[in-house]
């Protein structure tokens, strides 16, 4: 089993040998710190799993350690437990609403120690474990996170919604008050001009979650989501979602990494927009739908999808996508019946995009 590392940050120098004495008798590889500014820098480069951290010390104190660790990606995740000779509740709620996961008031016996750092090690390995994106892996992080007390009501009594084929989940200009998990379909969300030309912003498969963003940034939707075939989604709650960010740094840690990538996706997208030409947009469309939606990459893929979404894909005229498509076809890149495309050489589409 691989050594699990503590990263300890305490000013005094017998609380800290004593501490760190415990934690390596119990086969834990320590590092100590003997101040904030040090504790910070050590915390990147050491990457522990977990730290205890005394509040009380000069330079940097335990409050600002936690503050610029949890601004940090790579720390942000790291479990933080607090040591302190105070023991006034204000300290306490202080330190927690800050992100805290723990708390040890000094004086402390060895057996304490041990166990609530064996707890917090414990209740992080199984929240960055990998999750299958589908309604089952959903209910199974739902079910780690409810080992937490704040987010007990997480997940309970979720409703699952069914819509139509070009049926309206939510629309640009209303205001949020759930997020959305996809379990069964497909689902473009898209922008209108002031003309009324659309623009797909986003395309969501099985195991996304969609709606959030805005519902974080506290506005109206911006953009509208809309069903590209029969499609289920469980509907989560504003204040589940709110509890799952603010309750625990571990849950919140793991949910936004389910989350990631989107918004840096969209960059690239509207940058090709912006600078590549029709022929490359629509190769980027087609790759991109095979990127999203294809399960078995064995074989070439196939999608139903209308020429006028394409056409809000690559940002130009229906006209000018079919013409492209047609040479696409006439190249021998994809084949098309009806609505139905099939990508017969994505490498070379994949070139042409580049």
């Amino acid at each position: 089993m691989e050594q699990k590392k503590i990263l300890l940050i305490e000013d005094n120098p017998e609380m800290r040998e004593n501490t760190a004495e415990i934690l390596e008798l119990a086969h834990y590889k320590v590092q100590t710190a003997q101040n904030g500014k040090e504790g910070v820098r050590l915390a990147r480069e050491f990457k522990p799993d977990i730290i205890i951290c005394d509040i009380m010390m000069p330079e940097l104190d335990g409050y600002g350690v936690l503050h610029l660790l949890s601004k940090d990606e790579n720390t942000a995740h790291v479990p933080f437990l607090f040591l302190t000779a105070k023991a006034e509740k204000e300290n306490y709620r202080k330190g927690m609403s800050m992100g805290a996961d723990d708390y040890l008031t000094k004086p402390y016996d060895d057996v304490e120690l041990l166990h609530i750092v064996e707890v917090r090690l414990k209740k992080n390995q199984n929240l960055r474990k990998r999750f299958e994106r589908s309604s089952a892996g959903f209910d199974q992080f739902i079910q780690e996170a409810r080992s937490f007390d704040l987010l007990s009501k997480l997940g309970q009594d979720r409703k699952v919604k069914a819509f139509r084929k070009k049926e309206t989940i939510y629309t640009e200009g209303s205001f949020p008050s759930h997020i959305f998990f996809l379990l069964k379909g497909k689902v473009k969300a898209y922008k209108s001009s002031d003309t009324g030309k659309e623009y797909i912003t986003e395309l969501y498969k099985i195991g996304d979650f969609f709606g959030y963003l805005d519902l974080l940034q506290g506005e109206p939707y911006q953009e509208t989501a809309i069903a590209l075939e029969e499609v289920e989604v469980s509907i989560i709650p504003k204040d589940d979602f709110f509890n799952l960010l603010q309750g625990n740094r571990e849950v919140s840690s793991k949910f936004i990494k389910m989350l990631s990538n989107e918004i840096k996706e969209r960059e690239q997208r509207l940058l090709n927009l912006a600078y590549n030409s029709v022929r490359k947009r629509v190769a980027q469309a087609l790759v991109m739908l095979a990127q999203r939606y294809q399960d078995d990459h064995t074989k070439p893929f196939s999608m139903a999808i209308a020429r006028e979404d394409i056409a809000s894909i690559v940002g130009t005229a229906t006209e000018t996508v079919i013409r492209t498509l047609s040479d696409f076809k006439e190249e021998h890149l994809i084949d098309m019946k009806g609505s139905l495309i099939t990508v017969l050489e994505y490498d070379k589409l994949v070139r042409i995009r580049n």
